[in-house]
């Protein structure tokens, strides 16, 4: 037998409405760079914006296996960063030949920006106005040279 509900019945349990749905968070995982004096290809082209992504456990690791570092532990960030960097200038297979031909202030550049977004989880620091006392949030990792 069919019961009929009439106003007065409460209604069924359960939400009558759907629950709103939260935004979704991203993360931001790639950062891209300009280097200070730019990678020169064997054609004489120089390659100065690029793109680095976060490391992964995984990128950080596989290098110690590298008989290279085992023999010099400095060429650790040699590897590293070839991992890490996707793409210097038009270049997409960046590689540990590439970061070898790299001046060494650019793998300077490298090696603190990848400290910075790996180390520190972002490249936004507070600042404040010596002046002033004005706060804000300034991002280190830059747009362009002479923004970090």
């Amino acid at each position: 037998m069919r019961r009929s509900m009439s106003l007065a019945d409460p209604p069924a349990a359960g939400p009558t409405t759907a629950p709103a749905e939260r935004p979704r968070e991203t993360l931001r995982t790639e950062f891209p760079f300009q280097l200070p004096r730019g990678y020169v290809d064997d054609a004489g082209t120089v390659h100065r914006d690029g793109v680095m992504r976060l490391a992964t456990a995984r990128d950080e690791l596989v290098p110690l296996r590298d008989d290279r570092v085992r023999e010099n532990p400095a060429y650790l960030t040699v590897v590293l960063l070839a991992r890490v960097v996707n793409r210097i200038g038009g270049i997409t297979d960046v590689h540990v030949g590439v970061m070898e031909n790299l001046f060494a202030t650019d793998l300077a550049f490298l090696q603190d920006m990848y400290r910075r977004v790996n180390s520190e989880g972002h490249t936004r620091a507070g600042v404040g106005c010596p002046e002033c006392g004005h706060t804000f949030t300034v991002d280190l990792a830059g747009g362009r040279l002479g923004e970090s």
